[in-house]
C-alpha cells in the first residue's frame, strides 16, 4: 500500500469532532469514522459531481476502514476523497481522514475504500451513473491507496 499524501488529494472536506463523537477512551469511537467518511463522500457528490440525489440516487455497496492512529477532540480534520474506479452503475471512492498534530506534522488516522452504486429512487435498483456525473467522475485523477 502506498502511504497517500493530502497532496495526492484534489477534494477535500474539514471535518468538525464533536464532543459527543469522544468515547471512554478520550478518543473518537471507531463507529464515527463511518459517519465523518460518509459526510466527505456527500459533500464530494453535492459540490464535486453536482449530483442531484432526488432524480438519481447512490447507495453504499462496500465500505472498508483501515484505522491507523487515534483522533483526539482537538486534532484538526480533513478527509481527502479520490475516484478509484467508475464503472456503467457503480463507481469506487478513497478516502484519507488526515490531521495536523500540535507541530503542524500532517497524520493519517484512517482510510477508506466505499463502492457507491447509482439508483432509481423509485425502486432502488441500480441504473447507469448519469452523464453529467460521470464526467465529474472522470474528470478526477484515478487514485489507489
Amino acid at each position: 500500500m502506498t502511504i497517500p499524501r493530502s497532496e495526492d488529494f484534489e477534494f477535500f472536506t474539514p471535518i468538525q469532532i464533536r464532543f459527543s463523537d469522544i468515547d471512554g477512551y478520550m478518543h473518537v469511537n471507531n463507529g464515527v469514522y463511518f459517519n465523518y467518511f460518509e459526510h466527505a463522500r456527500a459533500d464530494f457528490l453535492d459540490r464535486h459531481c453536482a449530483w442531484n440525489i432526488l432524480e438519481i440516487g447512490t447507495v453504499v455497496a462496500k465500505i472498508e476502514i483501515n484505522y491507523f492512529r487515534p483522533v483526539h477532540l482537538k486534532d484538526n480534520l480533513k478527509i481527502g476523497v479520490s475516484v478509484a474506479h467508475i464503472g456503467n452503475s457503480s463507481f469506487s471512492l478513497n478516502q484519507v481522514l488526515f490531521g495536523q498534530d500540535s507541530m503542524g506534522e500532517e497524520i493519517i488516522f484512517a482510510s477508506s475504500h466505499c463502492v457507491m452504486v447509482s439508483v432509481e429512487m423509485e425502486n432502488m435498483k441500480p441504473v447507469p451513473i448519469p452523464a453529467t456525473q460521470r464526467a465529474k467522475l472522470e474528470e478526477m485523477p484515478k487514485k489507489t491507496t
